[in-house]
């Protein structure tokens, strides 16, 4: 890709950040419900001290001047303070993200790690036993909702087992400097390998959970793409060359097969970001998602409405990201 063109796709972003800015602020703003009543709760206080907490919080503005500011802090990456932590909602955000991005790469990786093996033996054996068990097993992954696996996990290996812990993302007693808020690389740096063996054991089985109902889909994917590839004339040619089979099947089979498991990925990583919601909450990991829910429930518009467009934001650039993978995995192929 040229740069003119990596310049224009870049520019073809901004439209659709807008587009989801403004689905934001709308969704945020017209949900019933008052922050301001929420806040002063059962207090007394007085009208004069009701419309000076509203102005201070911006709510008495017109829709489309709240709107611009919001516009404006999203650009300046400030979004004013969070109406119940009292700090800014930028920095209360930024703890949170490392932990829910490490959460969700972790996922991703257990996802294709479970994936792409499966699938391309179920293609190479189609028909056999090896392909009806993963038809089986991606159709009963999809079909278990993240929250009940979940409590499975837990009380299998957690509590009856014992072999990892049941939540959190470090044991107390274990402290390790914040370095960049990724717990598996701060311990590395720490140079700490108890810190890093305790963070990799508290991650498995949010991972896990994250990333079973995408290893189920992508399994189908992988065996399709597979099966397409390995009919086409070039894999043929290919053996007849003389190529060794592992050869044909990375090089020509599996780099060309990619292509769809990638897109299925990179749209499914919305999906990701919302079950970690749910995944947050049922192994209590300290993510950014479980603040976005408290948010919700207290009408903390900003942390609300900022928490949400980066969610979005992340969507959007790792769809980005995936158009580029395209034309590394298939040069023909041109945006």
């Amino acid at each position: 890709m040229s740069p003119r063109t990596l310049i224009e796709r870049l520019l073809q972003l901004i439209p659709v950040l807008l587009g989801a800015a403004l689905v934001v602020f709308l969704m945020t703003t017209l949900t019933p419900g008052d922050p301001v009543e929420i806040m002063l709760g059962n207090e007394p206080h007085t009208p004069e001290q009701e419309a000076r907490l509203r102005a201070d919080m911006g709510l008495d503005l017109p829709l489309h001047e709240r709107f611009l500011h919001f516009i404006g802090n999203a650009a300046t990456g400030n979004f004013g303070l969070s109406f119940f932590h009292r700090r800014p909602v930028t920095d209360v955000l930024l703890e949170r993200l490392p932990a829910t991005i490490e959460l969700t790469l972790a996922a991703i990786i257990v996802a294709l790690a479970i994936a792409i093996p499966c699938g391309v033996l179920a293609a190479l054996r189609r028909g056999s036993l090896m392909d009806r068990i993963v038809t089986i097993v991606s159709v009963a992954g999809v079909a278990v909702p993240s929250f009940w696996f979940g409590l499975l996990l837990i009380v299998w290996i957690s509590v009856d087992l014992g072999w990892l812990p049941v939540s959190g993302r470090l044991s107390s007693g274990i402290e390790v400097a914040r370095v960049t808020g990724f717990l598996l690389v701060d311990t590395l740096l720490a140079g700490d390998p108890e810190a890093f063996g305790d963070a990799v054991a508290h991650l498995v089985l949010p991972a896990l959970t994250l990333g079973t109902g995408l290893s189920a889909l992508l399994m189908r994917v992988t065996r399709t793409s597979m099966i397409e590839v390995l009919d086409q004339d070039y894999v043929a040619f290919a053996h007849a060359k003389g190529l060794s089979p592992r050869r044909v099947l990375v090089r020509h089979a599996l780099r060309n097969a990619l292509v769809p498991i990638v897109t299925v990925t990179a749209i499914d990583v919305g999906s990701l970001l919302a079950g970690s919601v749910v995944v947050e909450s049922v192994f209590a990991w300290p993510g950014m998602a479980r603040v976005l829910v408290e948010g919700v429930f207290a009408r903390n518009y900003p942390l609300v409405q900022a928490g949400v467009l980066l969610f979005a934001v992340i969507y959007i650039l790792v769809n980005f990201v995936a158009d580029l993978l395209y034309t590394v995995l298939n040069p023909r192929i041109r945006l």
